[in-house]
């Protein structure tokens, strides 16, 4: 079975639709808080030429997500999958951003969730890049149980390159552990 790169996932909290070029205003109103970004390598994603390239290049994905609050309905941000290597059966799960309304609830820890639960369908291990210094996004992971396996360095939309930590988080792991 070939790995839907694009499902439409929910739970109680949250629902993801594939992204689509429509999505853009509504997106780019979410991602236009500078706070958002204050902690990630492209500190200026904020800015609508550069969340137009990094948007562009989601929809080129074919593998990004919409995120909305079930409750209100509300379009609170964007995650994705990418690097999919069927021989070593492993995807990457990342690009994700939330209105800062929905940060320290359930959302992040939901999202990820989904997105594990519907990668593990398929393949047996998931990879997160984060940035070195995004001390928050490097919480959030660990609390899911993402192992970190090594460093790299990684280039956003035509940026020079910025360290980046990796986590890893293998399906039996997951399965072990995972959040009610």
């Amino acid at each position: 079975m070939a790995f839907d790169l694009q499902p439409r996932l929910s739970d109680r909290w949250i629902r993801l639709e594939p992204l689509a070029v429509r999505d853009f205003e509504a997106l780019y109103a979410v991602a236009s808080d500078p706070l958002i970004w204050a902690l990630h390598p492209n500190k200026d994603r904020y800015q609508r030429e550069v969340f137009a390239a990094y948007f562009n290049g989601a929809v080129e994905s074919r593998g990004a997500f919409c995120v909305y609050d079930k409750a209100s309905d509300a379009l609170i941000g964007s995650s994705r999958y990418y690097a999919l290597d069927e021989a070593a059966r492993s995807v990457a799960i990342g690009y994700t951003f939330i209105a800062r309304s929905h940060w320290g609830g359930q959302c992040n820890r939901a999202l990820k969730g989904l997105m594990l639960e519907h990668a593990f369908r398929f393949v047996d291990r998931v990879i997160f890049h984060v940035g070195a210094a995004n001390l928050r996004s490097r919480r959030a992971m660990e609390k899911l149980g993402g192992v970190l396996i090594g460093e790299t360095a990684m280039s956003y939309s035509g940026e020079p390159s910025h360290p980046n930590v990796i986590y890893k988080i293998d399906r039996d792991d997951w399965e072990q552990q995972r959040p009610p």
